[in-house]
């Protein structure tokens, strides 16, 4: 407050240039081009909320649940490559925030959380709706800030901005005393645009042993993750597969970042990737794994894992490189830059045997017989009524899997789901966070029955807002992922997995919302053409067989080896083999 008093003595400043701190923080805000801001509002933030409700230029969206603020802002950055903005109170408000964050961080998304906080003088006295929110999150944000006086906001604001944009993506938290935001200073906007996200330099004698490997390779394969989403990599991994005649693999996260439908696109790996995709990995000499990071639901035993490949390994993030298995090339730089250039430098090349020889490892077509729907036929009848343009946001279990198996993603960025937390009710306040930054573009909600009603309560957000978001629930009657785990090594023991729901079109009509439910094969396709139909938010409760489930599977810490295809073996039945 010093510096602002002497400007004011020295004639430099008026007194009317003084904001308050809740001011300043919406003034940042709006500078770094926020337009929209999810949150819920309490005693420790209410000087912001007071400033923004004279801000016409952020639109506020009350969520109904803190969790549903940060899966919102996480979908909004995803759909759109900008910053998300969450904000909560103190105490159980920023609590309540932290698996949002965390989920965040695991999936490298930009997402900017302002907290309130007790008064300056009130810190560590444990007082009312006090918590060291700064300790609590320093492991699942890429940083955080405790603001100390009105004067660091404006800067603060910007740092978060910066970080969380800058190099490898991730949440960012600002914590605000209360009596902060009621103190006065001078907010300077910044002279120079908001910080752009850092690229990184690649080092041109990596590049060149890359190109060298890729153009000796005999079976090489490209591995696709997240990174090239957020680097906006499309056309360069592209025109690096098409000139090299490397077929291209997605992650969990990266699909959608190449066409399903090019010849060259063989699926996703891991756990519950394609069979074929999995053995063309256990054979392959080369692998160009760019923007991912070998979870260990790609990877699954280390040990045996691409076991005669050698590996180029490009990551923004250096930690990544030799974090999990060991490179010949390892390249710490931006994906589209780095597949820009290796574009160029590589020959063109023909691997027509290698792709014939994939080819002959994929899996039969199951037909199963019942009257039920089938989840392969209820993501066909999504894409047919939306016309592939869809944005499907997924939650977390057997839909997330069966949805990222069977849709067939032409279009970029068009899959977002929960990836390395593995958050079950990230769907439905992901979708509003989708449907606000892509208004202009149909946004489908697939969930089971379990995951939906985790955060249910944000259909009343969704009404409230008027927001034309589409909803499936695959309803099985189980927590359908734990089930099959149980079946598999647990002896078909289904302890806590039953499920039971509430009546779905009753709840939407108490929230002012249309949906039907469907129990029976033969009812699906006029109801998904009612749903895409019909003006605002529908939910379509579509029963499934309850005991279907996800195939291929990989145990957890085993190899393609271990692959189950279509039946559950012996060995898993009966215990010998070990689960997760």
């Amino acid at each position: 407050m010093a510096v602002a008093s002497e400007a004011i003595d020295a004639g430099e400043i008026t007194p009317e240039e003084r904001q308050t701190g809740g001011e300043i923080m919406c003034a940042a805000l709006v500078a770094e081009g926020v337009r929209v801001v999810f949150g819920y509002p309490g005693g420790a933030i209410m000087p912001f909320y007071d400033a923004l409700h004279t801000c016409d230029d952020l639109y506020h969206v009350l969520v109904r649940h803190e969790q549903g603020a940060t899966h919102a802002a996480d979908g909004y950055a995803r759909a759109t490559g900008k910053v998300g903005v969450c904000v909560a109170t103190s105490g159980p408000g920023a609590t309540n925030m932290v698996t949002g964050l965390a989920n965040a961080f695991m999936d490298s998304v930009p997402i900017v959380a302002i907290t309130g906080q007790v008064a300056r003088p009130a810190i560590g006295k444990d007082s009312f709706q006090e918590t060291d929110v700064i300790g609590v999150t320093i492991p699942v944000t890429k940083h955080n800030i405790l603001v100390r006086s009105a004067e660091e906001l404006g800067p603060a604001i910007h740092e978060a901005f910066a970080i969380a944009r800058s190099g490898r993506p991730g949440p960012v938290l600002i914590d605000v005393p209360k009596d902060v935001q009621f103190e006065h200073a001078v907010y300077r906007r910044p002279e120079r645009p908001p910080t752009p996200m850092q690229r990184g330099s690649h080092d041109e004698d990596q590049l060149c042993k890359a190109a060298d490997l890729i153009d000796s390779a005999q079976q090489p394969l490209i591995i696709a993750g997240h990174g090239v989403i957020l680097s906006n990599g499309y056309e360069a991994l592209r025109v690096l597969a098409e000139k090299t005649d490397i077929p291209v693999i997605t992650t969990l996260l990266g699909i959608s970042c190449f066409p399903e439908s090019h010849p060259l696109s063989l699926g996703m790996p891991g756990m519950h990737g394609s069979a074929s995709t999995n053995r063309a990995i256990d054979e392959a000499d080369l692998l160009v794994a760019i923007g991912m990071r070998f979870d260990d639901r790609v990877t699954g035993k280390i040990s045996e894992f691409a076991p005669r490949a050698r590996i180029i390994h490009v990551d923004i993030e250096a930690a990544e490189l030799e974090k999990v298995v060991r490179t010949e090339v390892a390249i710490n730089a931006d994906a589209r830059a780095t597949m820009e250039r290796l574009g160029e430098m590589v020959s063109e090349r023909s691997h027509a045997e290698w792709k014939s020889k994939i080819g002959g490892w994929k899996s039969p077509t199951y037909t199963v017989e019942h009257d039920l729907p089938q989840p392969v036929d209820i993501l066909a009848e999504i894409k047919r009524v939306s016309g592939g343009e869809a944005i499907l946001v997924t939650d977390v279990g057997q839909n997330q899997m069966w949805a990222a198996q069977h849709y067939g993603y032409d279009h970029p960025n068009t899959h977002i789901t929960s990836g390395g937390l593995g958050t079950m009710g990230f769907a439905l306040p992901a979708a509003m966070g989708v449907k606000f930054g892509q208004p202009d573009t149909a946004v489908w909600a697939v969930a089971g029955d379990g995951g939906f009603q985790m955060n249910i309560q944000e259909l009343a957000t969704i009404a409230a807002e008027g927001l034309e978001i589409k909803v499936v629930i695959m309803n099985n009657g189980y927590l359908g992922m734990v089930r099959q785990w149980q079946k598999f090594f647990h002896g078909a023991r289904y302890s806590a997995t039953p499920i039971t729901s509430p009546n779905y079109i009753l709840l939407a009509q108490a929230y002012g919302l249309n949906a039907r439910r469907v129990d029976h094969v033969d009812e699906m396709r006029e109801a998904m053409e009612w749903a895409a139909s019909t003006p605002g938010c529908t939910i379509l409760d579509i029963a499934i067989e309850q005991e279907r489930n996800v195939y291929p599977m990989i145990p957890s810490g085993q190899s393609v080896a271990a692959m189950i295809e279509d039946t559950v073996p012996e060995r898993f039945r009966t215990g010998e083999a070990a689960g997760e």
